[in-house]
């Protein structure tokens, strides 16, 4: 019964969070002159309301599910990982240099791709793991500065080393090579089922394996893990290792699914989005990936939204912020020591009274 209500309370936070941002979001609409109830009609519909609008809005969705589990991961072995956009931009550019200058097309170079993607993403990963358990670096800072290093190596591929004529981008990865859509009708690609599976695939080593069981153990408490006889630093980098993968797959993946080329401003912002959503989710993977698909159906219709009512799409931009502010602050409320007494008094009451 305890730990029921202890999920329960971590399913209504950033549930409630949705609705006090839905709430004030309204007030901001109301303010401009428009209807609230038209407005986030018609950005449910621009993001769900018909197969294309569904195909966008999971298409949008699959780099942000990688870089969301990405983060997760990492947190949930108890470190900070905030070098998503990196491993991510690292994994698809290395995975288009391999297969440009290999030619390889067909399902063997979609597969190579993939592969490099994850390799060079989890060694982009490692690179602050390694600095973290040798000389006690703040992976935090590191992961971030790593970003701002795979941005820029991406933008020696598409200006220089492998550019596309005049323009500033690399050539089209070949036809072979991109991934098909899951269903005709619908914008999404096979890169969405890989997200979705690599999820999966998360929540059951995390969960349901003594690999995961350990990695957990070790995110809850380093100090404890190390006197049980846990391996914590060979835990640490291969969280880091691990998550690095993921952004790195989902790179390549999303460079083959949607993006097709290198190019200016690809993957910005993807990194931190992540982490946001991560957070949201309370690092469940299963969580995290529909954190991710709603963050996208708010971006999808926040277009819809401005075209039927004249609402700017910042609205869709400050229900977001307000959705992740929330959610982080509720989650340090129900921390808080107060909050945990409070919520056993309530336990004991109803337990007495017999609810």
């Amino acid at each position: 019964m305890e730990k029921l209500k202890k999920s329960m309370t971590s399913f209504l936070v950033p549930v409630l969070s949705v609705l006090l941002a839905f709430a004030i979001g309204a007030i901001i609409m109301l303010a401009l002159g428009a209807n609230p109830g038209k407005a986030l009609a018609s950005l449910f519909k621009g993001a769900f309301g018909s197969t294309a609008a569904i195909g966008t809005t999971l298409n949008k969705a699959t780099p942000l599910i990688f870089t969301a589990l990405c983060a997760c991961f990492a947190y949930k072995c108890g470190v900070y990982n905030l070098g998503g956009e990196g491993q991510f931009l690292f994994g698809a550019t290395m995975g288009f240099v391999v297969v440009h200058c290999l030619g390889l097309t067909g399902i063997v170079g979609i597969l190579v791709c993939i592969v490099v993607g994850a390799i060079a993403g989890g060694i982009w990963g490692m690179i602050p793991g390694v600095l973290k358990i040798t000389r006690g670096l703040n992976e935090m800072i590191i992961s971030i500065m790593l970003n701002y290093v795979a941005t820029l190596f991406m933008g020696v591929i598409y200006t220089s080393w492998i550019r596309d004529a005049n323009m500033p981008q690399t050539p089209a990865v070949d036809a072979s090579l991109m991934l098909s859509k899951v269903v005709p009708s619908m914008r999404f690609t096979w890169s969405f089922v890989i997200a979705v599976a690599v999820g999966l695939a998360m929540y059951y080593c995390l969960y349901w394996t003594s690999s995961g069981f350990k990695l957990r153990a070790v995110g809850l408490n380093m100090t404890a893990s190390r006197f049980n006889g846990f391996p914590v630093k060979r835990y640490i980098l291969l969280s880091f290792i691990i998550s690095g993968a993921i952004a790195g797959m989902g790179g390549a993946a999303d460079l083959l699914g949607t993006q097709f080329r290198l190019i200016n401003g690809y993957g910005n912002g993807y990194g931190f989005d992540g982490v946001a959503m991560a957070l949201i989710g309370q690092l469940h993977p299963i969580a995290t990936v529909i954190v991710a698909i709603f963050f996208a159906a708010l971006r999808v219709g926040s277009t819809s939204m401005q075209v039927a009512t004249g609402v700017p799409t910042s609205v869709s931009d400050i229900i977001q912020a307000l959705v992740i502010v929330f959610s982080v602050a509720g989650l340090a409320l129900v921390k808080l020591p107060e909050f945990e007494a409070l919520r056993m008094r309530l336990f004991h009451k109803n337990a007495k009274e017999g609810k």
